[in-house]
């Protein structure tokens, strides 16, 4: 998206066709790569192919070789930096450690208008809920059965007769091509992608707003990235020079004392409301005798003397 971005801003305002960083670091040529990206029909092809063909071959290769747990989260975290690497090394045709930035239009709406921004943040609004929507489709069905299947238990899963490499590759192409819709609407509205928005930080980033929103469930990650988008646009600029510290230390608090995320925080409360009541005003079982109460075979002793004494 940033790509045809930049060359329908230079075709439309320089005329060249070039964008300004390639005519400032390199020939003052578009790549033949680049050329296909002129076509707004071939860029919305490749927001959602590009993602979704590299997921396929990237899940294959893993997960057919039953690569897991830590070395998956390595091998992720190294194929990231790698790539942020490859973008900063090839300055003249990705504009380097500053990335792609300058946009001025998108698909012809001029971006400094407001009722335009207003326009793409309806557009990303839309975007999340069909986003939960599907999410919510897959975990209600047979699939989302057996992807907590083979989250809990792959070896039992494998052993029914189904290949959990195949369904771990399906839901790594689903979540591929919903993130290459996420981060085609992210370069409008921030307007700009650098390799400091694609390398390991950013990786990580993802991974806090999960766990603090609460993984395993539907509106947790939405919760836990609104509101780490939040924490991170106030404290940030207020102190720059904590925001990471702070960042770090609300992901121990929340992994310790509310592993479930906020997505748990209203059932613990109801919880504590349920069981406040019996903590400050016990009842005795209904069984158990009264104290004062007196004994029945002593008043019947009582009542019956000629008995007593025979």
């Amino acid at each position: 998206m940033a790509m045809h971005m930049k060359l329908a801003d230079a075709s439309l305002f320089g005329g060249s066709g070039v964008p300004d960083f390639m005519s400032l670091y390199g020939s003052g040529e578009v790549p033949r790569w680049w050329e296909p990206f002129r076509s707004p029909a071939v860029t919305l092809l490749a927001v959602v192919l590009v993602p979704g063909l590299v997921a396929l071959v990237l899940g294959l290769a893993i997960f057919k070789r039953r690569v897991k747990g830590a070395y998956f989260a390595i091998l992720s975290q190294a194929l990231a930096a790698a790539f942020a690497v490859f973008l900063i090394g090839h300055q003249a045709t990705t504009g380097g450690s500053n990335g792609l930035n300058g946009f001025r239009s998108f698909f012809g709406f001029d971006l400094k208008d407001p009722n335009n921004k207003l326009m793409l943040y309806m557009i990303a609004a839309v975007v999340l809920l069909l986003s939960l929507a599907i999410a919510r489709q897959l975990m209600h069905s047979r699939f989302g059965e057996l992807l907590v299947a083979v989250r809990d238990q792959e070896e039992r899963v494998r052993f029914l007769g189904y290949d959990p490499a195949t369904v771990k590759t399906v839901i790594y192409v689903v979540a591929a091509v919903l993130a290459g819709v996420a981060g085609a609407l992210f370069v409008p509205i921030v307007g700009i992608i650098s390799p400091a928005d694609v390398g390991v930080i950013p990786s990580i980033a993802f991974l806090i707003g999960v766990a603090i929103g609460g993984r395993g469930t539907l509106l947790g990650p939405v919760l836990g990235a609104v509101c780490v988008a939040a924490a991170q646009s106030s404290l940030s600029s207020t102190f720059p020079s904590f925001w990471v510290y702070f960042q770090g230390l609300l992901f121990v608090l929340v992994i310790g004392f509310m592993p479930g995320g906020l997505a748990s925080l209203p059932a613990l409360l109801g919880r504590r409301r349920r069981t406040r009541p019996e903590a400050l005003d016990p009842v005795a079982p209904p069984d158990a005798p009264d104290p004062d109460a007196p004994d029945p075979d002593v008043e019947e002793r009582a009542t019956k003397p000629e008995e007593v004494s025979r």
